[in-house]
C-alpha cells in the first residue's frame, strides 16, 4: 500500500489533543457526540451529588441534628431519604445508596443529554441558537424529567416544563453578560 489510512497515522498526541477539545466520544455525528458527552458528564455530577448528600445526612444524623429525613430530588419532589433503610445493616445501606446514586445519575444524565440534543437539533433546524431555542429545549427536558418523578401529576409536569424553560432561557440570555 502506498498510502496509509488516517487511523494508522494518528498518534497518542493526536488523541490527547482531541480529548482536550472536549471530545470524549467520536460516535460519527456531532449530535451523538454531544448527547453522549453531556450524559456522561452530568451523570457523574449526579452521582457525586447523591453520594455527598447521603454522606451529609449520615453525619448530621450521627451528630444528632434533626434533618427531617426528607430530601427534594432533582424533579422537586420531596421524598423519604433512602426509604428502604430502617435500621438495616451497613451492607443494605451501601446497596441502597448505590441504587439511589444510580437513579439520580440517570436522571441528571438524561436531562443533560436530552437538553444538549434538543438545543443542537433546534440550532440546526432554525439556523440560530437563541433564548427561544433554549426555552423550548428546557421545557421539553423539564417535562421529560418530571416523568421520572414519583409524582407524575399534571401540575408537576407543567411546573417542571416552566422551570426548565425559564432556567434555560435565563442561562442563554446571561451567557453574554458573564
Amino acid at each position: 500500500m502506498s498510502g496509509s489510512s488516517n487511523l494508522e497515522t494518528r498518534s497518542l498526541f493526536d488523541e490527547l489533543k482531541h480529548f482536550e477539545k472536549g471530545g470524549f466520544f467520536d460516535l460519527g455525528h456531532p449530535l451523538l457526540n454531544r448527547i453522549a458527552e453531556s450524559f456522561v458528564k452530568a451523570a457523574g455530577i449526579g452521582a457525586v451529588q447523591a453520594v455527598s448528600r447521603e454522606a451529609y445526612f449520615t453525619v448530621a444524623e450521627g451528630a444528632g441534628f434533626d434533618s427531617g429525613n426528607h430530601v427534594t430530588d432533582v424533579t422537586g419532589t420531596r421524598k423519604q431519604r433512602l426509604p428502604h433503610l430502617k435500621g438495616q445493616t451497613s451492607c443494605k445501606s451501601l446497596e441502597a445508596m448505590v441504587k439511589n446514586a444510580g437513579k439520580e445519575s440517570l436522571q441528571w444524565g438524561m436531562a443533560a443529554g436530552m437538553y444538549a440534543g434538543l438545543t443542537y437539533g433546534l440550532r440546526e433546524a432554525r439556523g440560530a441558537h437563541d433564548w427561544r431555542s433554549s426555552a423550548v429545549a428546557g421545557a421539553i427536558t423539564g417535562a421529560a424529567l418530571a416523568f421520572t418523578s414519583d409524582d407524575k401529576s399534571h401540575e408537576q409536569i407543567v411546573q417542571c416544563a416552566i422551570t426548565g424553560a425559564a432556567i434555560s432561557a435565563a442561562a442563554n440570555l446571561l451567557t453574554g453578560i458573564f
